[in-house]
Order: structure tokens, then C-alpha cells, then sequence
């Protein structure tokens, strides 16, 4: 099934590492052509990674999504590379973590704009393009964390905003449905990342993260960034307004 995204030009945020890096590569794999960006400086040596493995793909770094300025220029950015674009990933966030005792105002205001503001701001840069060019997916990362909650991790801030970029999505979904605009949800569980991997160091943190899922592993960033694929893809042109889990099981158990 190569091919899957010839033709297209997708927008993958945050893809200086990661689940971003993985989904860059594997976009570019099935022939679209990438709009990558990133707050990271040294975030284009992707870009060269994916045309070093003949792929097409630019990069926008430093930018910061979390204000409008920033969405702004990355839409015209995508503009000026490719004249236009079919899919926007919205891949980046930064989560900040404290109990309910110990969370500050800032510290839950902080989550919100780097988990919901940035959302919203590059949608709404994006969105008439997306209308003027016929339609288009728009695929984000949610969480498992918007519908359950944690003793293990202080989780408030990010499940509040989580939950908000999926009820985002739901009514991104149902206006879009006018305009041949699909929108749906990822929610992954345990995944390895630079976050995570620290956790993982600790001594049976692993071991308790699995033994809440059906799925005995850690997840990887393929794993996500393989759903992605499917929902950024005319395999999923019936879906829009769907939250897909990618947990390994969590949810289930």
C-alpha cells in the first residue's frame, strides 16, 4: 500500500523528535510531501534525514504554536514551500505535572497554552485554507489522560487539557463536515519518549505501567504515528469526530 499520501502535503508539528521525527519519516515514506516545524533550533536536521531517504520535506524552527503569530507563520511558511496543504498534525505539546495540592495557576495555565492554545491557534490559521482547498484531515494528539484519572501522577492540568482538545475536535468535526474537513482524536497511553523515558529508569515503574494494560510492552512512537497515517489518509474518508485509543489496551482494563 506505498503511496498511501501521494499527492499531499501534510503539517506535522513538534517533529524536531519523537512521535513528530517518526511521523515525518513515515508521511514522507507514503509520498507526501512535509511541513515540519518545531521550538527546537536544531529541529531541521529531520528535514534532512527525510530528503536524505528521498523524501520532500521543509522545516520551520524555532517557532512557538502556543500564540498566533507563530501558527500564522507556519501556515504561510507551508504556503510559500507547496502552494497549499491537506493535512495538519497537531503533534506538539508540553504537559507540566503537579498533584492537586501542589498546582499553581500558572502552572495550569502554562498546560493550557501549550496543550490547548496551540491547538486552536493553528487551526484557526489553517482552516480557510483547508476550506479553500477542497477539504482535508486534521488529526491531534490527545490522551487516554482526558478520561481517567491518575494516583500515580498529577495529572489536572493535562487531563483538563486533553479533554478540551477532544471536545475541540468533535466541533472541528461537525463544521468541517460542510467543507469535506475531517477532524479526529488520537489518545495514546504509555509511550516512549523523551518524557517517559526517565520514568522508566525508576524501578518498577515499567513493570507497573504494563500491568495496566492488555498489551504487555511500552508503546513506541511508530505506534502513533501509524494511526496518524491511517486518519491523515483517504483509508479513513468515512471517520471524522473519532477518538482513537492507542494504549495498549488501558482503556479496556
Amino acid at each position: 500500500m506505498a503511496g498511501r499520501l501521494a499527492g499531499k502535503v501534510a503539517i506535522i508539528t513538534g517533529t524536531g523528535s519523537g512521535m513528530g521525527r517518526v511521523a515525518a519519516l513515515m508521511f514522507a515514506r507514503e509520498g507526501a510531501r512535509i511541513v515540519g516545524c518545531d521550538v527546537n533550533p536544531a529541529a531541521g536536521a529531520v528535514a534532512d534525514e527525510v530528503r536524505a531517504a528521498g523524501g520532500d520535506m521543509v522545516s520551520l524552527q524555532p517557532v512557538d504554536l502556543s500564540v498566533a503569530a507563530g501558527a500564522e507563520a507556519l501556515v504561510a511558511f507551508a504556503l510559500k514551500a507547496f502552494g497549499g496543504f491537506d493535512i495538519v498534525y497537531n503533534n506538539a505539546a508540553m504537559a507540566y505535572f503537579a498533584f492537586v495540592h501542589e498546582m499553581d495557576f500558572e502552572t495550569f495555565a502554562r498546560t493550557q497554552r501549550e496543550e490547548v492554545d496551540i491547538v486552536f491557534h493553528l487551526c484557526r490559521a489553517a482552516w480557510p485554507h483547508l476550506v479553500a482547498r477542497g477539504g482535508g484531515s486534521i488529526v491531534t494528539t490527545a490522551s487516554t489522560a482526558a478520561k481517567k484519572g491518575s494516583l500515580g501522577q498529577g495529572m489536572l492540568a493535562h487531563s483538563a487539557a486533553k479533554a478540551a482538545v477532544t471536545a475541540m475536535t468533535r466541533q472541528y468535526a461537525v463544521e468541517g463536515g460542510a467543507h469535506a474537513i475531517r477532524a479526529n482524536t488520537i489518545s495514546p497511553g504509555m509511550i516512549r519518549s523523551a518524557q517517559t523515558e526517565p520514568l522508566m529508569l525508576q524501578p518498577g515503574w515499567t513493570e507497573r505501567a504494563i500491568g495496566r494494560q492488555v498489551i504487555k510492552r511500552i508503546g513506541e512512537p511508530e505506534d502513533v504515528a501509524a494511526t496518524a497515517l491511517f486518519l491523515a489518509s483517504d483509508e479513513s474518508s468515512f471517520i471524522t469526530g473519532s477518538d482513537i485509543a492507542v494504549d495498549g489496551g488501558t482503556m479496556a482494563n
